[in-house]
């Protein structure tokens, strides 16, 4: 055979072998479910593993398309399928529909909103969650949202118009949130976003909404980097420093624990500033960070060689800092500790997750978080929650509640982006959450953190998160 030959022989089989895997991969989605957009875009929200294809507008929602569909079912198809075609009509009938099967769903709530304003007039803001990150997450901070918005709109709306809500799946990753915030920045109608979820998705996506001049209110960032960022970057979650200055003043002065053994994830900017925070903390006040290697995130975390270690060198504390892709690496160091050391967490541990997995090996663990259902009385959201979810919501609620609030708040006096950056800056400001007054100073919630802990109560699990009186 001649070299031509050859080559002509070996570029069919090339082009043969191609179309015999787009036929398998076709097959295969076809067979399992499996939508092909979630082999884009990083599940573990680290930068170094971001890859996205297709267009952002593939991941955002008005009512169009269903993005959490593990809430899929028959009404809240159609109810997409109505939106899409301009039947707002049908589509508020099915979305109903659907919320009495589920009225779990924030993201069913949200787009029977949206349909109810159908052609009217809307004031319209975007929310970006890690639908594919991380869904429990996502959800919880859709249901503060979903929350904010259908209490606003039942009320008559901002200065009567109502708030419609954009929807948008980030996977908790930077190069997809990048993408997005492109995207948000580029549609005049959006007069501002809550998100990101994790401080390295927030950290990465700021910059696109500061040169765009469109506020991002995130309710879950809370690494230092992201404090004074710029004009156009809040938060409603506390800091890191106040965070970590609340549980360190507990340590020292309630438990007596002056060597803390610390456990981080060296991937996650949150976690590292956390870190960074706490020692600098329990240092002024006497105690020490035990000089001993942790990272939840290191391919040779061993959790039994750090307990080892710890005892052995006099450590009397362990903090764990997980970021929420390593909780499960921070509860199996609980489980070996056998409550030997006093434990200390971050709020990323205030999941059902912990005391599901963690039971008795997490007893009596103290968390420093941003809210508790029990820590305002006579905070009316609470409440309201359980009336419109059907059970009680977590912290993320709450925080995405706040950045909500403080968006209508702002968007009341003024209906223009900068208009809107500069009353939630304005040292005049202030709206009401979930978590108390909403306040900003430099983008930074002005807020102090509150401690739980965990105990032993009627739940599922057994085991509840407990408000600690001051």
């Amino acid at each position: 055979m001649s070299q031509k030959n050859e080559t002509k022989v070996l570029i069919l089989s090339l082009l043969v072998t191609a179309a015999l895997l787009g036929i398998g991969f076709w097959w295969f989605t076809r067979q399992t479910g499996v939508n092909p957009d979630s082999f884009s875009g990083s599940k573990s929200g680290q930068p170094g593993l971001d890859t996205t294809s297709g267009s952002p507008e593939s991941r955002i929602s008005l009512g169009d398309k269903i993005l959490v569909t593990a809430d899929t079912n028959p009404r809240k198809q159609a109810g997409v399928q109505a939106f899409a075609k301009g039947d707002f009509a049908t589509a508020t009938t099915e979305f109903q529909a659907s919320l009495q099967s589920n009225r779990n769903d924030p993201e069913a709530l949200i787009y029977l909103n949206n349909a109810k304003i159908g052609q009217g007039k809307g004031i319209k803001i975007a929310v970006s969650v890690p639908i594919g990150g991380n869904l429990n997450v996502a959800k919880e901070i859709l249901r503060g949202v979903a929350q904010a918005q259908d209490e606003v709109n039942k009320s008559g709306g901002i200065n009567g118009a109502l708030l419609q809500v954009e929807i948008a799946n980030d996977d908790n990753a930077s190069l997809v949130a990048k993408q997005l915030a492109d995207n948000f920045v580029k549609d005049p109608s959006i007069l501002a976003v809550i998100g990101h979820n994790s401080s390295d998705v927030s950290l990465a996506a700021a910059p696109e909404y500061e040169k765009g001049k469109l506020v991002m209110i995130s309710p879950t960032s809370d690494a230092r980097n992201l404090s004074g960022f710029g004009n156009y970057i809040f938060r409603t979650i506390p800091t890191n420093r106040s965070q970590a200055e609340t549980l360190s003043n507990y340590a020292t002065k309630t438990l007596g624990k002056t060597n803390i053994v610390v456990c981080l994830d060296s991937q996650s900017q949150s976690s590292q500033s956390w870190k960074d925070d706490f020692t600098a903390a329990i240092l002024a006040a006497g105690g020490k960070v035990a000089p001993i290697e942790c990272d939840l995130s290191a391919p040779t975390f061993n959790a039994s060689a750090v307990i080892s270690q710890a005892i052995s060198q006099g450590a009397d504390g362990l903090l764990l800092l997980p970021s929420i892709e390593r909780l499960n690496q921070a509860i199996d160091v609980a489980q070996v500790n056998q409550k030997r050391l006093a434990l200390l967490g971050s709020s990323a541990l205030y999941t059902i997750q912990t005391l599901q997995q963690g039971q008795a090996a997490v007893n009596g663990m103290v968390l420093s978080v941003a809210w508790h259902p029990q820590a305002i009385p006579g905070n009316p959201f609470a409440g309201n929650a359980v009336k419109l979810w059907g059970g009680e919501v977590n912290w993320r609620s709450a925080t995405a509640y706040d950045a909500a609030q403080a968006i209508i708040t702002g968007l009341r006096q003024t209906s223009t982006r900068e208009g809107l950056q500069q009353a939630l800056s304005s040292p005049a400001f202030s709206a009401n959450g979930a978590t108390g007054t909403v306040q900003f100073s430099s983008g930074d919630r002005n807020s102090a953190a509150i401690l739980v802990q965990i105990q032993p109560g009627e739940s599922p699990s057994g085991f509840n998160f407990v408000p600690l009186k001051p």
